[in-house]
């Protein structure tokens, strides 16, 4: 029998939810162990813990808030600059085939951070879903975040 680990979800599956606001915590986490890639003055980019695919991304900006409405133009204009930033990125390390980026406002359009808007840039492939969720309601992630992190991180780094 063939297993497969994916110990980062159990918080999830066991219904964890960390104090606070991820986005808000995220500038102050210890480095080891932090999914932020870059923090701006207006805008972040971080690992999301529980992706779709592998180097999936999620863009806030740093003031918290949860609607559209509430965003000024610069923030608004600093977000859209670093999803660009993080579809560089992707596919200068990862060569996916497309992107799918979106966000969610509110928990009856899916958000599971309703109080920190924050958009999604999510890599594809050709061939990257199966019958494991469907089947056996498991997605199958072929790299540890840490080590996604540590490959992402040193281009958030650059200029």
């Amino acid at each position: 029998m063939n297993r497969l680990w994916a110990p980062w979800r159990m918080d999830y599956i066991s219904g964890g939810v960390p104090e606070g606001c991820i986005f808000c915590n995220a500038p102050g986490a210890p480095p080891g162990s932090s999914l932020l890639l870059f923090s701006g003055h207006l805008s972040m980019v971080m690992m999301n813990r529980y992706p779709y695919n592998n180097g999936h991304l999620m863009v806030a900006p740093r003031r918290h808030g949860a609607e559209m409405d509430g965003l000024g133009a610069e923030e608004s204009m600093d977000v859209l600059r670093l999803i660009n930033r993080c579809v560089a990125v992707l596919k200068d390390v990862f060569k996916p085939g497309g992107f799918n980026i979106g966000l969610n406002l509110g928990r009856a359009a899916g958000a599971g951070i309703e109080d920190h808007i924050h958009w999604h840039v999510v890599p594809r492939w050709d061939g990257d879903t199966n019958f494991m969720p469907v089947v056996a309601d498991v997605k199958v992630m072929p790299e540890h975040l840490m080590e996604t992190v540590k490959k992402l991180r040193p281009h958030f780094d650059k200029p």
